[in-house]
């Protein structure tokens, strides 16, 4: 049964993988036996992320990307198959938020959100699906906030990750049966990021005091473990769901 959860033989691309959680990701797939294929728009934090994960034993390719732009993100997906011959796993993971009131928040803020959590989901979903075998896994990177709210004026980060689970289902639909590639979302609820680093301070403290059943953040490697159920063939039965892993905020 142990085996279910290996990588070993797989290459998995992680985007977003410049800080944060994307690294926590690329590094645990690593840990997880595959081989990894990392992609940002910042290219020296990128370089750390490949060492980080050459560290583990695993070969890493680094490749800037801007995942609104259609052509890095075919770009980032032909070099995977140059370096290790094929694409098994997608962790879609790049993403961006801001918190600004609804009556104040200017046209092009709001759709470079969309662009980036919403679009470029998409667009590599969309590159990694032509090259994919059958028995691959995409997983998308959504968010609790596009089920719920947190006390944040965040109408375009909750509406691009909404929109990250209706995305989530329709191409599992469309990709799991014909192609045998299942997709599924991830749902992070608190877990550090530079997202959370910008919170006024008291907010996280208060949330997890009110809202969060367990009582404290998630721990990158919780999320981590998550992911990699996704990624390999534990989860060979599971498509089209998200799966909240949020210590119990969705049930408040």
């Amino acid at each position: 049964m142990l085996e279910r959860f290996s990588l070993e033989g797989k290459v998995a691309i992680v985007t977003g993988a410049s800080s944060g959680l994307g690294v926590a990701f690329a590094r645990g797939l690593a840990s997880a036996g595959a081989d990894i294929v990392i992609g940002a728009r910042r290219r020296e934090r990128l370089e750390e992320t490949r060492r980080l994960v050459e560290e583990t034993g695993r070969r890493c390719l680094a490749v800037q990307t801007d995942v609104t732009r259609v052509e890095d993100c075919d770009a980032l997906v032909s070099s995977a198959v140059s370096a290790f011959g094929a694409v098994d796993v997608l962790i879609n993971n790049a993403g961006m938020g801001t918190a600004v009131p609804a009556l104040r928040e200017p046209p092009e803020e709001f759709r470079q959100v969309v662009e980036v959590n919403l679009h470029g989901t998409y667009w590599m979903a969309q590159a990694c699906a032509r090259v994919m075998r059958p028995g691959s896994s995409i997983v998308n990177i959504g968010s609790i906030l596009g089920e719920t709210t947190a006390g944040l004026p965040q109408a375009a980060y909750s509406a691009s990750k909404a929109a990250v689970i209706g995305l989530t289902r329709d191409l599992a639909q469309q990709w799991t049966g014909r192609r045998g590639i299942r997709v599924n979302c991830l749902e992070p609820g608190f877990f550090a990021s530079e997202m959370t680093e910008q919170y006024k301070p008291g907010y996280l403290e208060r949330m997890l005091e009110q809202r969060v059943p367990m009582g404290r953040p998630g721990d990158p490697s919780e999320l981590v473990a998550a992911a990699i159920f996704l990624a390999g063939d534990a989860s060979s039965y599971v498509t089209g769901v998200t799966l909240p892993v949020d210590g119990g905020m969705l049930i408040t």
